[in-house]
């Protein structure tokens, strides 16, 4: 049966971020706080690579600039489809 999903505080992973970098084992950490290993993993990445734990600030420009790209192709996408819709209907009157 599957875990329950689990929200913690910035404040809480950057203090057991802080204990991992302080030298406590990471399987410690996990068995302790009831982690998953995962977790644990992707908290450590993201504050040590760029001191944050949310996905915008762990972005590269490449990431940034692909969702940039892939909203306004949607959008534009939308527009053509609006627009293909207005051509019918003038075409019948």
């Amino acid at each position: 049966m599957a875990r329950e999903r689990r929200n913690y505080s910035d404040e809480f992973k950057k203090k057991i971020v802080e204990l991992y970098n302080s030298g406590k084992p990471r399987a410690e950490l996990v068995r302790e706080y009831e982690l998953t290993p995962s977790a644990l993993s992707s908290w450590i990445n993201k504050y040590n690579n760029s001191g944050s734990f949310k996905a915008e600030d762990n972005r590269t420009p490449e990431e940034n600039e692909l969702i940039k790209l892939r909203k306004e192709n949607q959008r534009l996408k939308m527009e053509n489809d609006i627009l293909k819709q207005a051509a019918l209907i003038m075409g019948r009157k």
